[in-house]
């Protein structure tokens, strides 16, 4: 593949609300967590399992997770860059699916509303568990 990666988006709160593991009593650990499990996609991709397109599965990609509310604070890392949404997560992401015409954008959320946006804007989607199986 030539060109810049494909742009992963994760969708911080839906997918750490998608496993009811405690994450409300400390949502920026949660979103750290998360953050922690998306590094080593910006390397290796998603696996062929997880039921993105073929473009965005044993490539290295672009890793941006959009956090909001009590979740902002939450550092980059090498591999994973953080959006602090400074209102609607929802919006935030589907103006990053907008801004990435032209360009490969997987969307991770399970928010039916969100998916609709993002793909009008011309970006993918998959489900949380294509990020954080079960």
């Amino acid at each position: 593949m030539t060109g810049p990666a494909p742009l992963l988006v994760v969708d911080g709160a839906n997918v750490v609300g998608s496993v009811p593991d405690g994450w409300w009593r400390d949502r920026r650990g949660a979103a750290a967590r998360l953050r922690d499990l998306l590094v080593p996609l910006a390397a290796a991709g998603l696996p062929a399992a997880s039921g993105a397109p073929p473009w965005a599965t044993g490539v290295p990609l672009d890793v941006l997770l959009v956090t909001e509310g009590a979740a902002r604070g939450v550092p980059p890392v090498p591999g994973v860059r953080i959006e602090e949404a400074p209102g609607s997560g929802d919006d935030l992401i589907a103006g990053l699916a907008a801004d990435a015409a032209g360009r490969p954008c997987l969307v991770v959320t399970a928010d039916r509303g969100l998916r609709a946006r993002v793909e009008a804007a011309g970006a993918h989607c998959v489900g949380p568990r294509a990020v954080r199986p079960r």
